[in-house]
């Protein structure tokens, strides 16, 4: 049998103990505990949430990676073409964990209305495209459909088309530079709003329009076997730099390879600092947490003096009796951790199905709604770390045990 155990089992089932002077000072450390672990669920989960929110909206735009000509590296508009006979196309199959490759032009042009002008850059796509990313930010009508023939079919952002005062279903005029030569006149193509899209990404609405690839490379002049770039799309986003390294190795000495980390890298800055914001939080409230368990402790072992008297003068071992405490401890850190767990995973929860918090200026977030995530392995090394780290932080103040005399002990009111 543990004594230990046993003695500490004892002590927290017992009635003396729910009716004790401590019994108001306990609830108030397992109600901090609970709430630390509340707080630190929600902070991980929104912090993680959003990052991983706004670097898919830009992943939705421009892919994981970009494969194109070194030429076309620092614009967002095609000029040199590069050949779609690839090795990697339509498959990489050279290079492991990537999820889909497309390839993709963009020319920049003017929206002109009766009423007003619209500068945008026309994204034209082709029957590669993977739609399913733009599916959740669909607001009104369809997605195109460029596997037929040549049409007229565009994929507006709402935003744009507030600007220009269009809707689903209407047709417009935009206007194309030939070659960069103003002295020319320009390309006019006539096209039809099949659809609109938010995302939520102002950067990104206010700039693109979806078309059919085949319209850029007739105004380009390309051959049906030329596009822009080739977008990339990884499994897994945390091997990006590793799997850009590989691309780059895998392709043309020609072509160069880009990740949008480097291309959107103060978007990607500002992100990267969740991290940090997280860990600060998390740290505040674990030692937070753990100085309220130091107060209760300490109101344990002044409650229980005659009880340490007496099993010194019985024998106990100090380290004994302080085992005594920490697995009472403990006990309550475990009450509080489960209290916490349950609230703060059904706020998550809730959260994530009925987006309940939103933000008072979505500008600034890129996204409306407070978007949430968490995994069964943040959740465990969580519970862990703040039991480990508050049991820690306890074996200082039960040291307090060692300096108890017998003799005052027993005589202790």
């Amino acid at each position: 049998m543990n004594f230990e155990y046993f003695l500490a089992k004892r002590l927290i089932k017992g009635e003396a103990h729910k009716i004790s002077i401590s019994a108001p000072i306990i609830k108030i450390a397992i109600a901090a505990i609970a709430l630390g672990v509340v707080m630190m669920l929600i902070t991980i989960s929104t912090g993680i949430g959003l990052k991983y929110k706004i670097r898919e909206k830009v992943a939705a735009f421009n892919g994981h990676i970009q494969i194109s000509s070194y030429d076309n590296n620092a614009s967002d508009v095609s000029v040199m073409p590069v050949s779609l006979n690839q090795d990697f196309y339509p498959e990489f199959k050279d290079v492991d964990g990537i999820d889909h490759v497309q390839a993709v032009a963009s020319k920049a042009g003017i929206i002109r209305t009766e009423t007003t002008f619209e500068g945008v850059i026309a994204k034209g796509v082709g029957s590669d495209y993977n739609w399913s990313v733009f599916e959740e930010y669909l607001v009104d009508g369809k997605l195109p459909n460029y596997s037929g023939d040549l049409n007229e079919e565009v994929l507006m952002s709402e935003l744009m088309a507030n600007r220009l005062d269009l809707k689903t279903g209407d047709t417009f005029y935009s206007f194309f530079l030939k070659d960069g030569d103003v002295s020319k006149l320009p390309n006019q193509r006539k096209f039809k709003i099949t659809g609109l899209y938010d995302s939520g990404f102002e950067e990104f609405d206010g700039l693109y329009l979806f078309t059919d690839i085949r319209h850029i490379q007739h105004m380009n002049k390309w051959g049906d076997d030329q596009v822009g770039n080739f977008e990339v799309f990884l499994n897994n986003f945390d091997d990006i730099d590793e799997k850009s390294k590989e691309i780059y190795g895998k392709t043309l000495s020609t072509l160069d390879t880009q990740t949008i980390v480097n291309k959107y890298y103060k978007i990607f800055e500002w992100i990267s600092l969740f991290d940090f914001n997280i860990i600060l939080i998390i740290g505040i409230v674990i030692i937070v947490s753990g100085f309220n368990m130091i107060t209760a402790l300490l109101v344990l072992i002044l409650e229980r003096t005659q009880m340490i008297g007496i099993l010194k003068a019985l024998g106990s071992a100090n380290w004994s009796i302080r085992k005594v405490f920490l697995y009472n401890a403990s006990y309550l850190i475990g009450v509080g951790l489960l209290w916490g767990n349950i609230i703060g995973l059904g706020a998550i929860y809730l959260q994530d199905k009925f987006q309940i918090l939103k933000f008072p200026n979505p500008k600034e977030y890129y996204i409306d709604y407070v978007p949430v995530h968490i995994d069964f392995i943040t959740v465990l090394i969580l519970n862990i770390g703040v039991l480990v780290l508050c049991i820690v932080m306890l074996l200082v103040p039960s040291y307090i045990i060692t300096k108890i005399t017998p003799v005052k002990a027993i005589k202790f009111e």
